[in-house]
């Protein structure tokens, strides 16, 4: 029984001490200080971006460790919110495309609608912001003022070189390490098909 105890108090602990660190980051994601000269897009037409993107290359964190045909998807609500759906397959192609994180998404800048607040497990508010867009909205980058966060998304599952090239340069620019960017794989929409 005492063991049992000390289980159940240890296990308190570590959800504690959990929940402390979700929160801490909470602060530090939302501190408006910590945005450094971030510069987002001077205007993006959320319903040109709402849709599927391709995550084509970001930088690795927990959530999507080992994510194949990794894909975000947007829609624009009825009380202006967006609702965001992250999918991936897990270790490999040959697993289904599941949904793993949910989250809204709230226009925060809305003059340009380039600076958003996405809300993480109902507890974490993190700053979304679109650092760079291609003007037919076949690609676009998000950023985060930590520059530990970075996404690289494309309608389509590849970019030519030139342009991921020209993007890294961009994000440099942003004060990036663009060496942390690390491309996902994509399966090409053409493969298995006749």
């Amino acid at each position: 029984m005492k063991a049992l105890q000390s289980l159940s108090h240890a296990c308190s602990r570590a959800t504690l001490v959990v929940a402390i660190a979700l929160l801490a980051s909470s602060c530090t994601i939302t501190n408006d200080d910590s945005r450094r000269g971030m510069r987002t897009v001077p205007q993006v037409d959320l319903e040109r971006y709402m849709g599927d993107w391709y995550v084509i290359a970001n930088i690795p964190n927990r959530a999507e460790n080992n994510c194949y045909d990794s894909i975000e998807k947007y829609e624009l609500r009825a009380d202006g919110r967006i609702n965001n759906q992250f999918e991936c397959r897990d270790g490999s192609f040959d697993k289904p495309l599941e949904r793993r994180l949910d989250t809204i998404a709230t226009v925060y800048d809305k003059s340009t609608n380039a600076e958003w607040r996405v809300r993480i497990f109902k507890v974490i508010q993190a700053k979304y912001l679109v650092v760079d867009l291609d003007p037919e909205y076949r690609w676009t980058v998000v950023g985060h003022p930590s520059r530990e966060y970075g996404w690289v998304l494309a309608r389509d599952k590849t970019l030519p070189a030139a342009t991921y090239s020209s993007i890294l340069e961009r994000l440099r620019g942003q004060g990036y390490d663009t060496e942390k960017f690390v491309k996902v794989p994509q399966r090409s929409s053409q493969e298995g098909k006749s």
